[in-house]
């Protein structure tokens, strides 16, 4: 077999493989069930104590398991939330209806990546759903947690109010959200926003005004209002990462980074992040009949939440890596030639692509290889490949309103 030949059949099953389905993974290894709290997809046990020394009546809190029951190959379109039980079951059955594959990552679970030994590492998943965190991450999590994003993964990242230690262990979760961000081993400040230590409710209707938004008008439907009960705010900052882009804001607040944002995303290396100040929105009101629940999931903002939370899921499983990429052949198309290539890749996009998009290479393991901002007003650019060894790799352009992926063979 000549070595063209080797490498189309290569790239074909690295595609197969990229196309399998999506793995969503859902945290409870951070006291999610302390207190009033139920943030899990299923539980069948209750006999958690995340602070016996603090509770009046203990080890009652949710268990959640591995893999949530009854099994999901049972969810159609019409089966209710109710068919898990845990707070947020809606979110994960929400999930399951999209085709993706959903599992929880238990109280004595692993945060890992790049670790084979770990059949729960991040590395098999394409997105790690993270619902107010009530326990510090280790060293070891925030630099997993870390390289899972920079290397195609998409992280939603979910705080409640400042003063809300449900496992009165002295962290809230926007601290713990701020340490994770400002003191990893990989980068700090890389996502281009931190949590405000703030506590208010309110209903906005302060929305970005932008048409084409990923979040804001995506697959489940058009987000116009949301509703903090006791949640926080974020601020961006640009020079950070200037990808990074708020989109619901409090109610007469500016949109330019200010202390006031309730919903914002970024793009780091080859991952995404998506973030929200408050774990009101993704609970359904049900689960553990020991907490005092409420559904601000359909029943608050007129239904927004769903919208808002489950386009930021597809949002943060589309693209970045060889789980859940896909290659899409839009109207906002690109092409590459020659491909295969060896030395100069000539990418040219049509006149309907937006003309400075951020260009990516990564590797099959989802590594990014080259990186390139256009700032031009042409549509194409010429890149030197010529480092890059023999092999299958994935180019992707990318604004803030558009991603697009093609497979590219390199052969020398």
């Amino acid at each position: 077999m000549n070595l063209f030949r080797y490498l189309f059949f290569f790239c074909l099953v690295i595609s197969l493989n990229a196309y399998s389905q999506v793995r969503i993974l859902f945290d409870a290894t951070k006291a999610q069930t302390a207190g009033n709290a139920d943030w899990v997809i299923d539980a069948d046990l209750n006999n958690m104590s995340w602070n016996p020394s603090a509770c009046i009546s203990c080890g009652n809190e949710s268990n959640a398991q591995k893999i949530p029951t009854a099994a999901q190959s049972g969810i159609t379109a019409s089966t209710p939330e109710a068919f898990w039980t845990g707070s947020l079951s809606n979110w994960g059955i929400d999930c399951v209806k999209r085709g993706y594959a959903v599992e929880t990552l238990p109280y004595n679970g692993l945060i890992t990546y790049g670790n084979i030994t770990n059949p729960q590492d991040l590395k098999n998943y394409k997105v790690f759903i993270i619902d107010e965190p009530n326990i510090l991450f280790t060293s070891v999590e925030k630099t997993a947690i870390m390289n899972f994003v920079k290397n195609g993964g998409g992280l939603f990242m979910i705080s409640d109010h400042d003063v809300s230690d449900r496992n009165s262990d002295g962290y809230d979760s926007p601290a713990i959200w701020n340490d994770l961000i400002q003191n990893n081993s990989v980068q700090n400040n890389a996502f281009g926003f931190s949590f405000d230590l703030l506590n208010y409710s309110q209903t906005s209707n302060n929305v970005l005004v932008s048409a084409t938004d990923s979040i804001l008008h995506g697959p489940m439907g058009n987000v116009t209002q949301v509703k903090w009960t006791n949640g926080t705010s974020m601020t961006t900052n640009t020079l950070q990462n200037p990808t990074v882009k708020g989109v619901v804001f409090q109610t007469g607040a500016s949109t330019a980074g200010s202390n006031s944002v309730m919903c914002a995303y970024s793009r780091w290396y080859a991952g995404k992040v998506g973030a929200i100040g408050d774990s009101s929105p993704p609970d359904d009101g049900t689960g553990d009949v020991n907490d005092a629940l409420y559904n601000g999931y359909t029943l608050d903002a007129a239904g927004n939440h769903q919208r808002l939370i489950m386009n930021m899921t597809i949002w943060l499983a589309l693209g970045g890596g060889p789980l859940g990429v896909e290659e899409i052949n839009s109207e906002n198309g690109f092409s590459l030639y020659p491909n295969p290539s060896n030395n100069d890749l000539t990418i040219k996009w049509n006149e309907n692509f937006p003309h400075t998009p951020e260009i990516k290479i990564t590797n099959v393991n989802g590594e990014l290889m080259k990186f390139s901002s256009v700032n031009n007003n042409n549509n194409e650019i010429v890149l030197d490949i010529s480092n890059l060894a023999d092999g299958c790799y994935f180019v992707s352009l990318n604004t803030e309103t558009d991603h697009s992926v093609k497979k590219l063979v390199v052969m020398h």
